[in-house]
């Protein structure tokens, strides 16, 4: 399912919608709405060769592990929307260290392109809020395995980070 799947009628002008390769087009008032990913951002603390994963409270991935990040808003730059999400979710206050890279997950209907960092606490008390109900910490040969964590994407980014603390 995508995210323009049950996309209508247009929202300006009430007209009826034309489905396109990757967006609906309104040929009343000209609207055009694309199907481009969401962006995120998210990190993996690092501290004593660990890193702290969440296990999330509600779905997608109730019950699953989830690595610390989330939305950026509109006009928001995607490391403060990093700061802000972890504080959120972890009540600590991090700085965004290493970029791991990026990968698309899918999120409900639709498609996050997440920006991946490693980070360092600067400060605050760690504790689960927003969508996480409980904290952990994992060394590389302590981390959850595929079907504990909340999506696919996250075998290949702990993957990437156990890979360069071997060759550290």
């Amino acid at each position: 399912m995508g995210i323009l799947d049950g996309w209508r009628f247009c929202p300006r002008c009430a007209g009826p919608l034309r489905p396109g390769d990757g967006r609906v087009t309104c040929d009343a008032c000209g609207f055009v709405r694309y199907a481009n990913p969401v962006p995120g951002a998210q990190a993996l603390l690092e501290e004593n060769g660990r890193v702290l994963l969440g296990r999330r409270g509600r779905e997608p991935g109730a019950g699953l592990w989830d690595i610390p990040g989330g939305f950026i808003d509109e006009t928001e730059h995607p490391v403060d929307a990093l700061r802000r999400e972890f504080r959120e979710e972890t009540g600590l206050d991090v700085e965004p260290v290493d970029f791991l890279g990026i990968w698309m997950q899918r999120y409900d209907e639709a498609t996050v392109l997440c920006l991946t960092w490693t980070a360092r606490r600067l400060g605050g008390a760690a504790r689960a809020g927003d969508d996480l109900v409980e904290l952990g910490w994992f060394g590389p040969e302590e981390l959850p395995p595929a079907g504990e964590l909340a999506f696919e994407t996250f075998v290949d980014i702990l993957s990437v980070w156990r890979g360069r603390n071997e060759h550290a």
